[in-house]
């Protein structure tokens, strides 16, 4: 005979004659658990999902920005080709802005999507329960495109940054890397940046999404949307100037890129992600008194 487990729950036990267990989240207890498909089945089904489409999206992403930093594109990337060696002296065409703009855009997708899996897995968790609670269900993609309207905002905000240090004569070329005097500057500022309240305080919510939803939750479409905006310029406020690190090498410099992918992940995730951000700290700092030496001797 197979021995079976008493749960105590305040819901009572469900339907199936079966409830969570006292192993069970306190949030979670008193939902109830069909024969055919277990809340925890749900829930491994959801995040299967969601883990799949991110999936898709980040690699989707990343095969727009590899194909156009090694120089395999179409020919409407090929016609850029001129564009993107022009001389900084020349002003940008609209069809630059539009280009860059886009270039940017993607890229963030890219680079910050994969780091914000944890939480968006939370709400769709969290939104999940709602449904078998019977209140009002909201879509994962709501919170998720609030997130990315943040980095689009972002990229914008980028593209400007990128034409004005092209058109001054302080980039390579438009997608090139900067003057050794800019980069040091970048560099230093970045890593005094890594030490400060505001990188940790911002830094604090992006590894902590449940104090996060709990801090900030809203209900509704808008809600959710707002939530994902929160949530996007913490992550703003924790990264920009890592963003900004991509000016240094070259905007399109593909190891540059994918290392400060795999940073801003290690960052969020890691068990010691303050210490990793305070040592690169001290690391972008020295690299950046380098290259300012470089640039003085020069």
């Amino acid at each position: 005979m197979t021995p079976t487990c008493q749960w105590h729950t305040s819901a009572g036990p469900a339907p199936s004659g079966r409830s969570p267990g006292p192993w069970t989240p306190r949030a979670l207890r008193g939902l109830p658990v069909t024969p055919d498909l277990s809340y925890s089945d749900l829930i491994r089904r959801d995040r299967a999902v969601l883990v799949s489409a991110i999936a898709v999206l980040a690699a989707l992403a990343w095969a727009y920005t590899v194909r156009l930093a090694t120089g395999m594109g179409s020919m409407s990337i090929n016609t850029m080709a001129a564009s993107v060696a022009m001389p900084s002296t020349q002003s940008w065409s609209l069809n630059d802005v539009v280009f860059m703009f886009v270039m940017w855009a993607v890229m963030m997708v890219a680079m910050m999507l994969p780091s914000a899996t944890p939480m968006v897995l939370l709400f769709a968790g969290v939104m999940r329960k709602r449904k078998f609670d019977g209140r009002p269900f909201v879509p994962t993609a709501l919170f998720i495109l609030g997130y990315l309207l943040v980095w689009v905002g972002f990229s914008a905000m980028a593209t400007l940054a990128n034409w004005g240090l092209h058109v001054a004569g302080l980039l390579s070329s438009m997608m090139g890397r900067t003057t050794p005097m800019i980069g040091g500057f970048v560099l230093l500022f970045a890593g005094a940046f890594q030490w400060t309240p505001i990188k940790d305080a911002c830094l604090s919510h992006c590894r902590s999404p449940l104090v996060f939803l709990t801090a900030h939750w809203h209900d509704g479409r808008g809600g959710t949307l707002m939530m994902g905006l929160h949530h996007g310029l913490y992550c703003l406020g924790c990264c920009w100037l890592l963003m900004g690190l991509l000016f240094v090498l070259g905007i399109m410099n593909l190891p540059w890129i994918a290392g400060l992918t795999i940073f801003v992940l290690l960052e969020k995730v890691l068990p010691r992600g303050r210490f990793v951000s305070r040592l690169s700290g001290v690391v972008f700092a020295g690299w950046g008194m380098a290259l300012l030496a470089t640039g003085v001797g020069h």
